[in-house]
């Protein structure tokens, strides 16, 4: 393939996303400078967002999920109004960001909350309300403990997550209720969109013992090994191709 033809490629999704209508702070600046938006429209978009294997809102979650994670706020600015132009609704995209709350702090979550607080108002577009349930530490610890069991199986019970390692247990069962019991269960994105969240933000901030442990679980989340590989190489133009790689080179051992 040609790198004309990359650019053609990434120019057509550029137009899909809509991605000039809403800049970040840093665009004027970086157009500027001869070839960087060249090599954004051939790399990011013709090269990866292009890629067959997963649809664009998956790719979306998956990029918004890095975003977040690493906070970097101007980018993500841009790729809410994207998502937005792409079809996708306020309430999942805010559950994108509880979901990596996880993984990276909840000030990530706060604020990229804040920020979409500030796009969604700029747009006119109003947050519907969702009644969230009111479980018990009781109700979320068998509701965390049973996703476990779905999703990892017999690794459930093993490293940090063994009930026999003592010092662990002083943090994890908050973990099991919050975790896998709230936060996993909460309404507007189900557990498939959860799942790329979790894969993708390992992978940014270079989780390497949570992927392994994430990706074999990712098969039961209605995800193939294709789809998963193609999560990973998402990230590549976000969170630096090194960290990519050494997923994908996890992804080649773990995922048989």
């Amino acid at each position: 393939m040609s790198r004309e033809k990359l650019a053609e490629q990434g120019q057509q999704i550029r137009n899909q996303l809509q991605h000039r209508t809403h800049p970040d702070m840093g665009s004027a600046a970086t157009s500027a400078v001869p070839g960087v938006s060249r090599l954004t429209t051939e790399v990011a978009f013709g090269a990866v967002w292009s890629r067959p294997g997963l649809s664009l809102q998956d790719r979306m979650v998956c990029t918004l999920s890095v975003l977040s994670v690493l906070q970097y706020l101007p980018q993500l600015r841009t790729y809410l109004n994207s998502a937005l132009n792409i079809g996708m609704q306020p309430r999942p995209i805010q559950e994108i960001f509880i979901q990596c709350s996880i993984y990276a702090g909840f000030p990530t979550m706060v604020n990229a909350l804040n920020l979409a607080h500030e796009v969604f108002e700029a747009r006119g577009i109003e947050v519907p309300e969702t009644p969230m349930p009111d479980d018990s530490l009781e109700a979320l610890d068998a509701k965390g403990r049973a996703l476990m069991q779905k999703l990892h199986g017999d690794r459930s019970q093993q490293g940090y997550a063994s009930p026999a390692n003592t010092t662990t247990a002083k943090l994890y069962p908050v973990a099991i209720q919050y975790g896998y019991g709230e936060i996993w269960h909460r309404p507007d994105l189900d557990h498939r969109s959860r799942m790329i969240c979790a894969l993708a933000a390992f992978t940014a901030l270079n989780l390497t013992g949570q992927l392994e442990k994430f990706m074999p679980s990712a098969l039961n989340m209605e995800l193939s090994r294709d789809q998963v590989i193609e999560v990973i190489i998402q990230t590549g133009p976000y969170s630096g191709f090194p960290k990519a790689l050494n997923a994908l080179a996890l992804a080649e051992r773990v995922l048989i």
